[in-house]
């Protein structure tokens, strides 16, 4: 009897773990699925994160970009709208419309200023703030000019040199813009015969 009962014991304790397993190998996996869908949602959140932060900074250089095309628009229709005026004033031809034209340019100049106050990089703000200091003292002293009052330096030779200059300075700025885009490459490395 002793080794039926050794039997039985074994056949019970077989049947309880069986019976304890099967009921509680629902709770175990749903508790390893539970984690495996955490895992999953985690990395849902984090990829859609990245793909937010991706298109946050998409939606940046797409607005600076279109900010730096009116911007560059706007300065140099501004100086060709100088160097013209300048022109009139120097041959007496200065007529409503050539003013009106000027002040047009003027002030768009003024709006694509200020929209790159708020949207240019630091680097590039520095530029546009010295060339808008420079435009704003043509237009000064090409106004002195017409009334008959020139500044010092303020003759038409001084004032077209300076100007002119302004299409180096334009240039300058404009890199700085394609630098901040990231469209300008960097200058190559000469190279050095052995």
């Amino acid at each position: 009897m002793g080794a039926g009962m050794g039997d039985g014991l074994t056949a019970l304790i077989a049947a309880l773990v069986g019976v304890t397993g099967t009921l509680l190998a629902p709770i175990f996996s749903q508790r390893i699925v539970t984690r495996v869908q955490e895992g999953q949602f985690e990395r849902q959140q984090e990829a859609m994160q990245a793909q937010w932060a991706r298109d946050q900074a998409e939606a940046r250089l797409s607005e600076r970009r279109a900010c730096y095309v009116a911007t560059n628009a706007a300065y140099r229709r501004y100086r060709i709208q100088l160097m013209n005026y300048l022109w009139d004033v120097h041959l007496g031809n200065v007529t409503d419309v050539a003013r009106d034209e000027l002040e047009a340019a003027r002030h768009a100049h003024h709006a694509a200023f200020a929209e790159a106050q708020l949207t240019a990089s630091t680097p590039v703000l520095a530029e546009l703030d010295a060339v808008a200091k420079e435009l704003a003292g043509a237009y000064r002293r090409i106004k002195c000019l017409e009334e008959g009052n020139p500044m010092a330096n303020g003759s038409f030779e001084d004032i077209e040199k300076d100007l002119q200059r302004l299409w180096d300075r334009w240039k300058d700025m404009r890199t700085r813009m394609r630098t901040c885009l990231g469209v300008e490459e960097a200058a190559p490395t000469p190279q050095v015969e052995p």
